[in-house]
């Protein structure tokens, strides 16, 4: 037997001792995910003008932007780090002269992400205690999929946004965003 008609022989014997094994295919999936029972603590710190209620689950952060603590005094961040995600909360003073522009920056904001988003839904949301504000919802494979702003018109305005540290994947983070809006709108 010479070598050129040898070696492909030989190749095609290796190959098919080699594949002794069933092959399946993996179906697509992701991981599960346990979620924690639902239970509340009080955010209730001196000095904030503002109090509410967050997930024990949650760790409330101080705001470490770039922005100087003179701006930004009462800025927090809720970090969940079992879904390693936050919820961004902004508070500022109400004044006549800025509640518009207010109320319009956290438009801004939430529709910068409407090149990613398949849809943006806002709806009005009102409170036990008088508080009024606007709910967001933004689908599609967008950075921040919940957002609110909340505010008594007169003396205070607080905006939160919910971010995972994770590329954006509308099916993946569907069951989380589910969670947490609960925790959104308990807050």
């Amino acid at each position: 037997m010479n070598i050129k008609l040898s070696t492909p022989l030989l190749l095609f014997l290796i190959a098919l001792v080699a594949c002794n094994s069933e092959f399946s295919v993996k179906p697509k999936g992701y991981y599960k995910i346990d979620f924690p029972k639902r239970a509340y603590q009080k955010f209730e710190q001196e000095g904030y003008p503002y109090s509410f209620e967050y997930p024990v689950y949650a760790k409330v952060e101080k705001d470490s932007s770039l922005f100087s603590d003179n701006d930004t005094p009462f800025w927090i961040n809720l970090s969940f780090p079992g879904f390693n995600g936050k919820i961004y909360c902004s508070y500022k003073m109400v004044t006549p002269a800025n509640y518009t522009q207010l109320v319009e920056d956290a438009y801004k904001m939430t529709y910068k992400h409407s090149s990613k988003a398949t849809e943006i839904n806002d709806s009005v949301m009102n409170t036990p205690n008088g508080l009024s504000g606007i709910w967001f919802s933004v689908g599609g494979n967008a950075a921040t999929g919940r957002q609110f702003l909340l505010t008594d018109s007169t003396h205070h305005f607080l905006r939160g946004a919910l971010y995972f540290d994770a590329t954006p994947n509308e099916d993946s983070l569907a069951v989380v965003y589910k969670f947490l809006q609960e925790d959104m709108k308990h807050l």
